[in-house]
C-alpha cells in the first residue's frame, strides 16, 4: 500500500476507536444515571460518525470498511479498560459466612476501614445456621472490601453483590488511602 492510501486508514481506525470509547462512556454514564457529561459525548460522536460514514461509504475498497471495523473493536477494548478503571457505580456486598467469629471479625474489621456494616445470623440452605455481612460501598472500592476479607482469613466466601441504581442518604466510604 501507498502512503497516500495508509495515512487515510490509520487516521480512520484512530478515529473510529476514539468515537467507540465515547460510545462505550456514554452508554456507561446512562446506566449510572450520570446524564450531564452524555449530551456533550452524543453531540461529538455524531458529528465524527456522520464524517466517518461519509469517508468509508465514498471509499473504493475493502480496506476503508476493514480499517473501520478494526477501529470499532478497538474503541470496545479501550472503552472496557477505561470503564474497569473509573469503576463508577454503588454495591451492596452480602458476606455469607459458617463462622460467627469471623464474622464478628470481618464486620469489626470493615467498620475500623470506614464502612457502614450490618451483621447478624440467618438461616442457611437446609436451616443451617449462618452469618451474614452487609454493607453498601463505592464500587472502586470493592478491591479492599476484598482485602479485608482475606486478611481476615477468609479464602472464597460465599458473596452477593448486587449493582445499586441508587441510594438515598450518605454511602461510607473507606479511610484507608489509595481507594
Amino acid at each position: 500500500m501507498t502512503q497516500n492510501i495508509l495515512i487515510p486508514l490509520v487516521v480512520l481506525f484512530l478515529i473510529t476507536a476514539f468515537t467507540n470509547v465515547l460510545s462505550t462512556l456514554k452508554t456507561i454514564l446512562i446506566s449510572k444515571k450520570i446524564m450531564n457529561p452524555v449530551y456533550l459525548l452524543v453531540f461529538v460522536d455524531a458529528i465524527i460518525f456522520a464524517n466517518i460514514v461519509g469517508k468509508v461509504t465514498s471509499s473504493d475498497g475493502l480496506h476503508f470498511t476493514i480499517a473501520y471495523a478494526l477501529g470499532r473493536s478497538a474503541g470496545v477494548f479501550i472503552g472496557n479498560k477505561i470503564e474497569e478503571r473509573l469503576a463508577l457505580g454503588i454495591l451492596e456486598v452480602d458476606l455469607f459466612l459458617n463462622n460467627k467469629s469471623k464474622m464478628i471479625k470481618i464486620a469489626e474489621e470493615l467498620r475500623d476501614a470506614g464502612y457502614t456494616v450490618n451483621n447478624y445470623s440467618v438461616s442457611g440452605n437446609n436451616g443451617d445456621k449462618r452469618y451474614k455481612v452487609e454493607t453498601v460501598i463505592k464500587r472502586k472500592e470493592f478491591k479492599i472490601f476484598k482485602d479485608i476479607v482475606d486478611d481476615c482469613g477468609v479464602s472464597k466466601p460465599t458473596l452477593k453483590i448486587k449493582n445499586l441504581s441508587k441510594v438515598d442518604g450518605k454511602i461510607t466510604t473507606t479511610k484507608i488511602s489509595g481507594a
